[in-house]
């Protein structure tokens, strides 16, 4: 398996990006917030798990150029944030990423695949608006999901691709065909069970795949379970526990989606 970096250059891919700007297209998904880190130097998107838990990429909590986790401080999520006002204002107590991920590692299925991270609220969300979204196993190949982002050139508002294929999965990570670019890391990649939205992965990064521009999406399974330990108190949510094949894929050049 051979990843060559893309020196940070992320590209968009053509899709059916629909803006969600008005209260009425973006009710259903205030749950999906802006990350702003480092006191407003960039942003991620992220989602509400759990009414004081939040789940987004590891990248995102960790500085580039040092390695070490940006100061706590200069975190805030801003839940469903659309035209310049959020539904909620949230800052961070405590940001963990998955145990084994390594900002140091070069970006490969090994970095991607545990490329995840928790940050606890330092108030909890209790806004019938507001409500925490689920989570589900990773989808097989062929399947369908949609994706919520906050991302370059659409900042003020979220977008909601409704679907997109996912290609393949090889150790974890799901190949997808979603437009990506800086500020999407974290996004939430969905499907629906019973009419209701579940998170079955989120976005880390974007790549080559014989010629064809793809999204990298890591499985919640086994990562998200091994974090919430690591942060106490413990919060309620619901947990993937469906346990699925992984079907092999074949990358060229893949690029972190850097924080915007």
């Amino acid at each position: 398996m051979c990843f060559v970096l893309w020196g940070g250059v992320a590209l968009a891919q053509t899709s059916n990006l629909r803006s969600l700007q008005t209260l009425e297209t973006g009710r259903d998904w205030a749950s999906v917030g802006r990350l702003i880190i480092d006191y407003g130097a960039g942003f991620c998107t992220a989602t509400l798990i759990a009414d004081d838990l939040i789940l987004t990429a590891a990248h995102c909590i960790y500085d580039p150029e040092t390695g070490r986790k940006y100061d706590i401080a200069g975190y805030e999520f801003q839940a469903g944030w659309r035209n310049g006002r959020a539904e909620s204002y949230r800052r961070i107590r405590a940001a963990q990423a998955h145990p084994d991920y390594r900002m140091t590692l070069k970006t490969n299925v090994e970095r991607i695949k545990n490329d995840v991270a928790l940050l606890r609220l330092d108030v909890p969300i209790r806004n019938s608006n507001i409500a925490p979204v689920g989570m589900a196993a990773l989808p097989d190949a062929g399947q369908m999901v949609g994706l919520i982002s906050y991302a370059r050139g659409r900042v003020d508002a979220p977008s909601l691709q409704d679907t997109c294929l996912v290609r393949s999965r090889h150790s974890g990570v799901l190949v997808m065909t979603c437009s990506v670019d800086y500020g999407a890391s974290g996004s939430p990649v969905i499907i629906y069970s019973n009419g209701q939205p579940q998170v079955v992965s989120i976005v880390s990064a974007m790549a080559d795949m014989n010629g064809t521009l793809v999204s990298l999406g890591t499985s919640l399974d086994d990562i998200v379970p091994a974090i919430l330990p690591l942060m106490a108190p413990t919060s309620e949510f619901s947990s993937p526990t469906q346990k699925r094949r992984d079907i092999g894929a074949k990358f060229g050049r893949v690029a972190p989606l850097e924080t915007e």
